[in-house]
């Protein structure tokens, strides 16, 4: 089909031709700048559906320790905590065939890995500033009655849940994008997989007028609503009954005292993933805090322990942050990764298997020693 002109009715009848955008970096500023454009479907209580942008440019690392490896053209998420992920392609870039598929999926399955809440807010509160938006104004219609933590939590877990919109967005969308896109969204139950074909016309002066075409909800209305999971958060209850059936004495004596401690002196949280893992928050200098995460992977069967240095140096600061690393025992699988956010000003999660813990003795009671400090010491200074 060819392009058709569009008309405006004022006085006279004033025909918009159909125009490329110039560049993919003006395709991109004009989605960073007008996201309602993307805004199709509502919210989970029949609201409109209003996109908000956490980053361009959005760094997508492929380990812990690692820095970005690629990055995400946009991230926005929504007033529920569903993150959107989307890529930029001009017709005239040959990648938008099947290229851009295979990318997007890396962004995906490693954001979902890789994009702590921690991360995902300073990501989104250094946009603002840039931007010169208050947060206030920002969050006006994100947080409810949820504190900013919270709410960053919630899209950490859609994330580890797979729970996330994928959006391809072109001038125009070829029929084998388009397909695979369909193809993708009859398979993904907790992904919602679109193609946005964006038309730009432009008549006299600077008139534009934009018409966005969206492939894929035919079959994401296809998906049936028992085949979207709800998330269920890991309970102790669940924790308990893996280091039972699964875990050998020590790595089990391990995860028992760190989860027996963050209940007695933190505040536990489950998470929503599909394997059993618990976070903990403890109260520093009066906010707070995500210090560390346990997980059990099912498969292959695998246990470790995150410690959160990138929520500890966002809360906390640097100095603190550094200051906690060098109070940690000496535990050689856990040091080397320590050495590498040395480097890196302390904003990843490494993280170290129990059985690395149960190698070392006292490994516990030395991690568990220097949580106490840290928050005896931020307490005296508060």
């Amino acid at each position: 089909m060819t392009d058709q002109s569009v008309f405006v009715l004022r006085s006279d009848l004033q025909a918009l031709e159909p125009a490329a955008f110039e560049t993919e970096a003006e395709f991109q500023e004009l989605l960073a700048r007008h996201p309602r454009v993307l805004d199709f479907g509502s919210l989970a209580d029949g609201r409109p559906l209003r996109l908000v942008l956490v980053a361009r440019e959005m760094g997508v690392a492929t380990s812990a320790e690692s820095g970005p490896a690629y990055w995400l053209d946009h991230l926005f998420v929504d007033a529920d905590g569903v993150p959107t992920l989307v890529e930029v392609k001009r017709a005239s870039d040959t990648r938008i065939r099947r290229e851009v598929v295979g990318q997007m999926l890396d962004y995906a399955a490693n954001g979902a890995r890789y994009w702590p809440g921690a991360l995902l807010q300073r990501s989104f509160e250094e946009t603002c500033a840039k931007d010169g938006q208050s947060l206030e104004e920002a969050y006006a219609e994100l947080l409810g009655d949820r504190s900013p933590e919270e709410f960053w939590t919630t899209v950490e877990e859609r994330l580890a849940s797979g729970h996330m919109r994928l959006l391809f967005v072109a001038d125009r969308i070829p029929l084998e994008l388009r397909a695979i896109v369909e193809f993708l969204n009859r398979q993904m139950r907790q992904t919602d997989v679109y193609a946005v074909e964006l038309t730009q016309y432009r008549g006299d002066g600077d008139l534009r007028v934009l018409v966005p075409r969206i492939h894929g909800e035919v079959a994401t209305a296809a998906k049936s609503p028992s085949g979207r999971r709800t998330a269920q958060r890991t309970t102790r209850a669940d924790m308990d009954a893996v280091l039972r059936t699964r875990l050998a004495p020590e790595p089990r004596r391990i995860a028992a005292a760190l989860l027996d401690h963050a209940a007695a002196k933190g505040r536990l949280e489950g998470g929503t993933a599909q394997y059993p893992s618990m976070s903990v928050h403890y109260t520093v200098a009066g906010r707070q805090v995500p210090i560390w995460t346990l997980s059990l992977y099912d498969n292959p069967a695998k246990e470790e322990l995150a410690l959160s240095f990138g929520s500890i140096t966002h809360h906390l600061g640097l100095d603190r942050a550094a200051a906690f690393a060098e109070s940690l025992p000496t535990v050689p699988e856990l040091e080397r990764k320590l050495e590498v956010q040395r480097e890196k000003g302390y904003k990843g999660w490494p993280s170290v298997p129990l059985t690395a813990l149960a190698a070392e003795p006292g490994a516990v009671e030395g991690i568990l020693a220097a949580i106490q400090r840290l928050m005896d010491a931020r307490e005296a200074s508060a």
